[in-house]
């Protein structure tokens, strides 16, 4: 068994203990293609709350996309004729010189590095924060569905984070059991846009000079 799917385990455990109970839970979400799958998911034990806190996304245009695609699928998931309870959603606050200086003197790190560590830091640590405020049951990131984010990492993260602030963080490997698959098959039946880097000028920096050592037009 990897280590990683632990984190799954560790998931579904936790939904067999609650017996029907319905916890409400806090799920901070990257973008609408992250969250296409751990949404349809989770909405069948948890009641959901999404917090888009994502000061990272350094371009505001590339931002409000993100963001209008998140509140565009939330919309779609709750008139799609279920009998689950609605999504909620909260927008965070959007800060992008808060991120520069969070990670000020980790420019050159490479995707998956101490950068990305501060990034995740950054963000779980806000959930947490608005997780224990809003006296949700847990709180956890749709940031494990992707095959490029270590998925031990963030759960260590937010394990930290949830002690900070006196919370439950929710344990979760959301790229296991075909989950990545699933959401790009969710976001073609939805429409919606997929960014090819993760939100920070140093990522799409990345992301382009690996696709010009692939001789790859954008």
């Amino acid at each position: 068994m990897s280590k990683q799917s632990i984190y799954q385990n560790r998931l579904d455990t936790i939904i067999m203990e609650q017996e029907g109970r319905r916890p409400k839970l806090l799920l901070h979400v990257c973008c609408a293609p992250c969250s296409s799958y751990c949404l349809e998911y989770l909405r069948q034990y948890f009641d959901i709350t999404v917090f888009f806190y994502n000061p990272n996304i350094t371009e505001e245009p590339e931002y409000i996309l993100r963001r209008d695609e998140e509140i565009r699928l939330i919309g779609e998931f709750n008139a799609d004729g279920n009998d689950f309870t609605p999504i909620n959603y909260i927008i965070g606050n959007y800060d992008k010189d808060y991120f520069f200086n969070q990670v000020k003197g980790l420019e050159m790190c490479p995707e998956g590095g101490d950068r990305c560590r501060v990034c995740f830091k950054m963000r779980l640590d806000e959930s947490a924060r608005v997780a224990a405020e809003g006296k949700y049951d847990y709180f956890t990131t749709t940031l494990t569905i992707s095959p490029l984010k270590n998925a031990a990492v963030l759960n260590e993260v937010g394990e930290q984070c949830a002690k900070n602030h006196g919370t439950q963080f929710l344990p979760s490997d959301f790229k296991k059991r075909n989950g990545y698959k699933r959401s790009i098959e969710l976001s073609n039946e939805h429409n919606l846009y997929r960014q090819d880097y993760c939100g920070c000028v140093f990522s799409k920096r990345d992301k382009m000079v690996e696709m010009c050592k692939q001789g790859v037009k954008r």
